[in-house]
């Protein structure tokens, strides 16, 4: 790799903000295509920052943090894969489900998502089931359900009912997430993965474009 990219590597380990942006900018001006930056530089330490998570090393502080950067370092890259014509693995709608105001999770989620080469498509909280319909029929590829409450967690159910009577059930892989939803709720109501945390949202997202 190269040294700016492997610096650029460890800022996002980091959370170095400032530090990301300036990176991605000495990368660009040495001449380093906006594609090797993305993967080689950023995509590759975020799959780092997810691993290091999942293993006790970082804890969701340092998750954000590292998020955040390489959001920072995005704002410089995007125009840069905007002019190499660099498409996205895929858009992934994420949304809180209706009658639940819970965003923090999703939030994360919709990080380290994006830091896996993703467009994100967020609707916010208290999504009704139509919305994440017209998200399919937009182009998203993924759907990624989120509740916090109990009470809540029946909505993710009908969204995806709502999803199949529409016909797009076929369009977009369903993934479902949040304090009490668990890998057997997530069998049960039809979805196609769940993910406990956002690290493994990220993979479980790759591992439907694979």
């Amino acid at each position: 790799m190269e040294p700016i990219l492997e610096e650029l590597y460890e800022a996002i380990l980091e959370g170095n903000a400032g530090l990301t942006a300036e990176k991605v900018q000495e990368a660009l001006d040495e001449g380093i295509t906006a594609t090797v930056i993305l993967n080689d530089g950023m995509i590759s330490a975020m799959t780092e920052v997810g691993r290091l998570f999942e293993e006790g090393d970082y804890f969701v502080p340092e998750m954000l943090i590292a998020a955040r950067a390489m959001q920072s370092g995005l704002s410089v890259l995007r125009p840069y894969l905007v002019a190499e014509d660099i498409q996205p693995a895929g858009v992934v709608a994420l949304g809180t489900v209706k009658g639940d105001l819970h965003d923090i999770g999703k939030n994360l989620v919709a990080m380290m998502v994006e830091g896996a080469g993703f467009e994100i498509n967020d609707l916010g909280t208290d999504v009704a089931p139509e919305a994440f319909v017209a998200a399919i029929r937009e182009g998203a590829t993924v759907v990624g359900l989120s509740a916090l409450l109990t009470t809540t967690m029946p909505m993710i159910e009908k969204t995806i009912q709502a999803i199949d009577a529409a016909g797009l059930r076929d369009q977009a892989k369903i993934m479902v997430g949040g304090a009490p939803v668990t890998a057997e709720f997530a069998v049960q109501i039809g979805a196609d993965g769940y993910a406990p945390d956002a690290s493994q949202a990220a993979r479980l997202a790759k591992s439907f474009i694979a």
